[in-house]
Formats: C-alpha cells, sequence, structure tokens
C-alpha cells in the first residue's frame, strides 16, 4: 500500500456524509476486535489560506474537528480525523482505516468506498448543473456608430 493510496480513502472517509458512512458501514456486519489508542476526541484546527493560491498565508478561520485512532487485534493501526462533532463517524472511520491494511481491504473498497465515491461524485455533478444553471453570459453589443 502507497501512501497517496491510503490519503485517497481517509480523504473520502472524512469528506462522506456521516450517515452515509453510518449505513454503509452497519451493512458489511464487520465488528472487529479493536483497542481504543486515542478515544474519539473533538478539538479544533486553524485554517490556512493564501491569495490566489501562491500569495503570503493568513488565518482564515477555525475548523471543528474529531479524531480517534485504534489498533485491530493483529496490529494494524487506524486513524480518522473528520469535520464536525460526530465521535461515532471518526471511530468508523479509523476501524475502515485500519481494516484497509489487512486483507479485509477489498471487501470494504467494494462495499464502502466505492459506493461513497459514486454517491459523492454525484451530488458534485448535481451542484454542478444547479451552478451552471444560473450562469449569467454577459456581451457587448457594437452600436455602430463609430
Amino acid at each position: 500500500m502507497d501512501q497517496s493510496t491510503r490519503q485517497a480513502w481517509m480523504s473520502l472517509l472524512a469528506k462522506a456524509p456521516a450517515e452515509q458512512l453510518k449505513a454503509l458501514w452497519a451493512a458489511t456486519g464487520l465488528a472487529p476486535d479493536h483497542t481504543t489508542l486515542r478515544a474519539p476526541e473533538v478539538g479544533g484546527v486553524m485554517l490556512r489560506g493564501r491569495m490566489g493560491g501562491t500569495g503570503a498565508p493568513f488565518n482564515l478561520g477555525e475548523m471543528t474537528v474529531t479524531r480517534c485512532s485504534l489498533k485491530l487485534a493483529d496490529g494494524a493501526v487506524g486513524h480518522a480525523y473528520v469535520q464536525g462533532r460526530d465521535k461515532d463517524k471518526a471511530r468508523i472511520a479509523a476501524l475502515i482505516d485500519a481494516l484497509m491494511q489487512t486483507d479485509a481491504a477489498m471487501t470494504l473498497r467494494a462495499a464502502v468506498l466505492v459506493p461513497l465515491e459514486v454517491a459523492m461524485a454525484e451530488a458534485k455533478r448535481t451542484r454542478a448543473a444547479k451552478a451552471a444553471a444560473t450562469k449569467v453570459d454577459f456581451f457587448t453589443m457594437v452600436r455602430g456608430e463609430d
């Protein structure tokens, strides 16, 4: 497993709607033995921004996050940082992260990650279509007085 692959599924889990993630997780029926390394806890992080993506960094504001770390019986360690105060979502995301490092990875990818990717891509297309419907094209007419 390479770092970019793990980053991709952790990003997907962090951005996923909580109710959808919980429903997909419940449907798997998995209940792995694990030890909690860091119980889900709520905190804040400072968001930084840059003008135009290249300017000097500035503090944009704070965001509430929940983090969780756990260790499976086989030694795999899972971590999660999710937006908001949903401790269950953080725990489930950490469990999935840990299980994705085991033999259960293919099963979880098909049962949880792929459906999340499809649903989130569809939601993005829907938002883009709504925004496109409100687009205004401005044009200049030549009056012929020149």
